[in-house]
């Protein structure tokens, strides 16, 4: 697959909430994930089943989807990104809004990078 038909099966697959499925489908095996410094699963996390078992603690502490939105990707070469916004609430830290920009790299036709960036 091309960085353009990953990152417009990725935008789908999360739209639908399939978000692990995205991961098992789309991700290297030797993928490379990055989040903002403090989050409690760690700020560098690396292979598949690590990324996988990261996304789906995270979707385990959500109690209620409220809304969430997905941009369009934007690529240049092999990179994408996207916009993701969510209004959540978690068991452990109760209703928030959420915003952040997501960076994805594509080799081969699978993503091996991803890095968010959000405040804190």
């Amino acid at each position: 697959m091309t960085t353009q038909e990953v990152a417009n099966q990725w935008a789908q697959m999360c739209r639908e909430g399939k978000n692990l499925d995205c991961i098992t489908e789309l991700y290297a095996d030797n993928v490379v994930s990055k989040e903002m410094p403090g989050v409690p699963y760690g700020e560098i996390v690396s292979g598949k089943q690590e990324v996988f078992e990261k996304s789906k603690q995270w979707l385990e502490n959500v109690v209620e989807f409220h809304s969430s939105e997905i941009s369009d990707p934007v690529v240049a070469d092999n990179h994408f990104t996207s916009k993701m916004a969510f209004d959540v609430t978690f068991e452990d830290r109760g209703r928030q809004q959420m915003e952040e920009v997501c960076v994805f790299e594509v080799k081969e036709g699978k993503i091996t990078n991803e890095q968010f960036f959000y405040t804190m």
